[in-house]
């Protein structure tokens, strides 16, 4: 595997498929890094109250959209073979899925609202986490439908839609903020609250004029008849559960080592979560990055995997790993080279900011190791035999990750850097892993596809 040689045709059609998701995420790295500079400086109290609940739920939204990431290759593979009338069937039983497991999801979040003053945050926090925790909650059910017409559409290789639905929605979450925020242009002053009204507002907007689109625009008329059709739905409904729910387990274990960490850096003070929060935003100008051409990635093998070309599945999993290392390094070399005058943008607390660039250095180890296990994590799901992933993540993450984060921060008192330390270990495991278990899924196809 290791020494397939892509063509510059393989390049370019990572980076030309992966480029418009690249912008997307740029959008959301934007709403990000606005999100937490407007909020950092209206207060550190509030910075750490949102770094608290956007962890808890970071793990549930990034499930969601793991589950959703389920649709991508089932869709990518009947585009490929011009099966329109499946595509549109798959679009219908993942709008039904998705739904179902959001409103899951918000009862079980709801559920968790009544006990976060057990989490062991400073009760001073309590008063700004609990209005917003309730807003944040609201939003899961717009996410759940954005992410299965999202999928959808990538998988038809539309990735330039959803870019522009995002960005636009991503402009309308910033001028929300800043309105909502500080109480500009006649609005009432929220702080911490109106930026998660601003978040409910975009979301809301984007899944209603996405879907509307696909539902209704001349261009996606061809997937219409399967997607108005009830025919097979429970015959593809258990096809498409059965590529999702590992996928979200998956992605799900993964991010609950993030989770944790928030948790635990938490118990450190408001300084320190603060901090952390930071730099988790800055890292994801990398996380982003990659995962848009891993999506890429993704769907190029979901589509050469329906035509069974297993060399050309192998050559883009190699683009793609090419691609990202070469991200990885100018990513690195950014940070590195101008922490110093990033950080300063997101709060003017020289506490925050001193606890912070501890963190830079194993921040940037993390670029190359989590760059790797993405593309492979990536390419292995387009392949549509998604469930190495889940035993990958139980190993990495939870086997590794969590007992590694208690040794490292608590036991040895590295407290924040500590739990980076760990992130950079899990993410070696599983980079190893996922490479291994997508080089057998390939060889082994190809063995029996050469053997018919």
């Amino acid at each position: 595997m290791s020494f397939i040689i892509p063509k510059r045709s393989d390049y370019k059609r990572v980076l030309g498929l992966g480029t418009p998701v690249l912008l997307t995420q740029a959008g959301i790295i934007a709403v990000a890094f606005a999100d937490t500079m407007m909020v950092g400086e209206y207060g550190t109290g509030e910075l750490a109250s949102a770094a608290f609940v956007n962890n808890l739920f970071f793990t549930f939204m990034a499930a969601m959209i793991g589950f959703a990431s389920g649709i991508t290759p089932l869709v990518g593979a009947y585009y490929a073979r011009k099966m329109y009338r499946s595509v549109g069937q798959t679009l219908r039983v993942a709008l039904q899925l998705n739904l179902l497991l959001s409103v899951i999801v918000t009862i079980a979040m709801g559920a968790v609202y009544f006990f976060l003053d057990r989490f062991g945050q400073d009760e001073e926090l309590l008063p700004l986490i609990r209005p917003y925790y309730i807003i944040i909650l609201c939003t899961l059910v717009p996410t759940a439908l954005f992410n299965a017409f999202q999928q959808t559409s990538n998988g038809i290789t539309d990735t330039s839609l959803p870019m522009w639905i995002i960005l636009g929605s991503n402009l309308l979450n910033i001028l929300g903020n800043y309105m909502l925020i500080y109480g500009h242009w006649g609005a009432p002053e929220m702080g911490l609250n109106g930026a998660g009204i601003s978040t409910l507002v975009a979301r809301i907007f984007s899944v209603v004029l996405l879907g509307s689109i696909m539902l209704f625009a001349p261009r996606y008329r061809r997937y219409r008849a399967g997607l108005f059709s009830p025919l097979r739905a429970a015959l593809r409904r258990r096809k498409l559960f059965s590529t999702s729910w590992p996928v979200m387990l998956q992605v799900g274990v993964e991010c609950g080592l993030w989770c944790v960490g928030g948790v635990v850096c938490g118990w450190f003070g408001a300084i320190k979560l603060a901090a952390y929060q930071i730099v988790v935003t800055i890292s994801q100008l990398g996380f982003m990055t990659y995962m848009s051409y891993a999506i890429a990635a993704s769907v190029l093998v979901s589509n050469n995997w329906g035509l069974r070309d297993f060399t050309a599945v192998r050559r883009t999993s190699v683009a793609g790993l090419h691609i990202i290392l070469v991200l990885c390094t100018v990513a690195s070399l950014f940070f590195a080279l101008f922490s110093r005058h990033l950080l300063p943008l997101f709060t003017s607390d020289e506490a925050v900011i001193s606890s912070a660039l501890t963190l830079i250095l194993p921040m940037i180890i993390y670029q190359f190791l989590d760059g790797t296990q993405i593309n492979y994590s990536n390419c292995l799901r387009g392949t549509g035999n998604v469930r190495p992933l889940l035993a990958v993540a139980l190993i990495s993450y939870l086997g590794v990750g969590i007992p590694a984060l208690l040794l490292l921060s608590v036991w040895c008192d590295m407290q924040s850097v500590g739990i980076y330390l760990s992130f950079n270990i899990a993410l070696l495991v599983a980079a190893i892993l996922q490479f291994v278990a997508f080089k057998r899924t390939v060889d082994q196809s190809s063995k029996q596809n050469f053997a018919i």
